[in-house]
């Protein structure tokens, strides 16, 4: 080991092997980055030029594609993947 070279966590390497692509597109980034920000429906409806409920169909679609129980689950496992 060392004298320059990389050494790579055999347990990092497979858990980021097992991660996979971001499954959320976007525009369902944008309105999770927005619930990051502190951002409620009503605001990120205003923000993105979105209707309250397509902004409430997003967060619905974000939660069921991350397997979250609600859109602060959905957020945090976004943050431990690094797709937010």
């Amino acid at each position: 080991m060392g004298a320059g070279r990389r050494v790579i966590d055999p347990e990092l390497a497979m858990s980021a092997w097992e991660i996979g692509d971001n499954p959320l597109t976007r525009r369902e980034v944008e309105v999770l980055g927005l619930v990051a920000a502190g951002a409620e429906t009503g605001q990120i409806a205003t923000a993105t030029n979105l209707s309250v409920g397509t902004v409430r169909n997003y967060l619905t679609t974000i939660v069921n594609k991350l397997g979250a129980r609600n859109r602060i689950d959905a957020l945090r496992t976004a943050r431990e993947n690094g797709w937010l």
